[in-house]
């Protein structure tokens, strides 16, 4: 057993704690070996590759990846390894998140309902019936044959753990999630974070599907029912027209339908139909089944965000490699009085708080809502003066964790 400890961080400070944690450990007899590189090309696909050039990889069979900020319980290679070790077509054990912080406030909770939606049933259906899914990026073991045979990480998009494991399944192998091996991680609190997060994940499905889609339909190695599940559901359904049309339908269309007679949604589309979507969506996390109807609005919100960095990602923009790695605050709070907080100028509390195009929906959907409610018939009023209301805190910064001086 080798532990590799690959930092890239450029925080002086941080990389001499890390350094000297991992000399304690290994004066202890434990076989940990400390690893940074000279430049950050790559950022995480790059650390990895680099990580796995060392002579000593090579007597190894697997490799198990965690995030810094991912605890795996003591037990997690004795339940993981059986199932590579008896199963030689299987490439990747994926494990579950489970959320440290999902109770710290709002938007943590959000998060943990979308996540265990995303493990509960996309990971866990896509394992059953395809034995193909997209590997969470952490959490996970990765038998090294299988990762060779691919091709390796690659740097090409900011989802090195999609790609490579959309180039695995390509070559035939299976992968496998366990929904009860379970690891401990924490969630982005901070709006800001957040955003970014989700911009890279919503961005890097879309360029990749770009760069993979012919890719795919012409592999030899995989049936044509395989190939149709990974281009039409994973990708083009899940990754590209799901964020698309929560956004144009509730954030364009809806509003349209009253401002413009000719543009008319049934009753059965506008409210029916999403309920039942909403309501299947809340399985993965019954104890919040009570903040549905807020969240309903926040992933409104949020899908303006992903919508943006879809097409970014589908055309190949600006921001389409674009990297920032996700700040999470840990105890930062707790060991950190407020008095110590540095002000910040007006000009930056402004750039850094007040969001425009939030702002600029909420007015849409507030005078579609006044003008529903004086001339309409349907009550869309009600959901829109709430999508409103949602739209305007997003767009003063308002929601998830307040950092003092940030």
């Amino acid at each position: 057993l080798v532990i590799q400890v690959l930092d890239d961080t450029t925080d002086l400070g941080i990389k001499d704690m890390v350094e000297k944690e991992c000399m304690r450990w290994a004066s202890k007899g434990l076989n940990i070996t400390y690893q940074i590189r000279e430049s950050r090309g790559g950022y995480k696909a790059g650390a990895l590759k680099e990580g796995l050039k060392r002579d000593y990889v090579k007597e190894c069979e697997y490799v198990v990846i965690f995030d810094a900020d991912f605890r795996p319980e003591p037990d997690f290679l004795r339940r993981s390894i059986p199932f590579l070790i008896h199963n030689r077509d299987i490439a990747l054990v994926q494990g579950r998140w489970r959320f440290v912080n999902s109770d710290e406030c709002l938007l943590t909770r959000m998060q943990e309902m979308s996540l265990d939606y995303h493990f509960t049933v996309e990971q866990e259906v896509g394992s059953a019936t395809h034995a193909f899914f997209g590997f969470n990026g952490t959490g996970g073991i990765w038998r090294i044959a299988a990762i060779n045979e691919a091709g390796g990480w690659k740097d090409r998009t900011t989802v090195e753990d999609m790609d490579l494991a959309v180039r695995a399944g390509l070559k035939g192998w299976k992968f496998l999630y366990l929904g009860d091996l379970q690891v401990k991680s924490e969630l982005p609190s901070t709006f800001k974070a957040f955003r970014f997060q989700q911009h890279r994940w919503s961005c890097g499905p879309a360029n990749l599907f770009r760069k993979m889609m012919m890719d795919i339909a012409m592999n030899k190695k995989v049936t044509l029912y395989k190939k149709f599940y990974v281009i039409y559901s994973f990708f083009f359904v899940r990754k590209i027209i799901a964020h698309m049309f929560t956004f144009v339908f509730y954030c364009v269309v809806l509003p349209l339908t009253i401002l413009v007679p000719e543009v008319y949604v049934p009753k059965w589309g506008a409210i029916y139909l999403p309920c039942i979507i909403t309501l299947l969506n809340s399985v993965g996390t019954p104890r919040s089944f009570h903040l549905l109807f807020y969240w309903v609005l926040f992933e409104n919100v949020m899908s303006f965000h992903r919508t943006k960095a879809t097409i970014i990602g589908l055309l190949e923009a600006k921001r389409v490699n674009e990297w920032v790695v996700t700040e999470k605050l840990g105890d930062t709070l707790k060991n950190k009085s407020k008095s110590s907080a540095p002000r910040r100028s007006l000009s930056k509390f402004i750039g850094d708080r007040v969001l425009v195009h939030e702002l600029g929906f909420a007015v849409l959907l507030f005078v579609s809502g006044c003008y529903d409610f004086l001339y309409g018939k349907n009550y869309y009023f009600v959901y829109l003066f709430l999508q409103t209301i949602t739209f305007t805190i997003a767009g003063f910064g308002y929601i998830g964790t307040i950092v003092p001086g940030n």
